[in-house]
């Protein structure tokens, strides 16, 4: 049987603020620069979700592309487009939110709300050059 991967794209707008609370100001300041703005800063993010699997005899599809629309939305879309990353999203709390943190955290939330098919990568893109990819690995 043929293993297909399907990928559908999504795009959120958030805000951020990269700053640790294991790092003193000045540090924080040193390794994030202007991205450390007490205020935060905002992105136009696009996330690719992409699916592995065999697709249906009867359908030819691996999951409906509705179906993982309005999962994809309601899991996790919802959440953190127009947010605060640092304030306004509970599963951030206390993380750094890099697009490498973020794309981790997503597929968390991702995982298993997937009926159908299986999760086979996220890619986050935080501007059209930074790109975090996540493929659920683990050391």
């Amino acid at each position: 049987m043929a293993i297909v991967y399907l990928t559908r794209r999504f795009h959120f707008s958030s805000s951020h603020r990269l700053h640790s609370d294991m790092l003193d100001e000045k540090t924080n300041i040193e390794i994030f620069g202007q991205c450390n703005n007490p205020y935060g800063h905002g992105h136009n993010y696009e996330l690719e979700v992409t699916i592995k699997g065999t697709p249906d005899p009867a359908t030819g599809m691996i999951i409906n592309l509705y179906d993982l629309k309005k999962i994809v939305n309601e899991k996790l879309i919802s959440s953190v487009d127009h947010k605060h990353l640092n304030e306004d999203v509970d599963f951030m709390r206390g993380i750094v939110p890099t697009a490498e943190n973020l794309v981790v955290e997503f597929w968390q939330i991702l995982k298993d709300a997937l009926p159908a098919g299986e999760l086979y990568e996220l890619k986050l893109f935080e501007t059209p050059n930074n790109v975090a990819l996540y493929r659920g690995e683990w050391e």
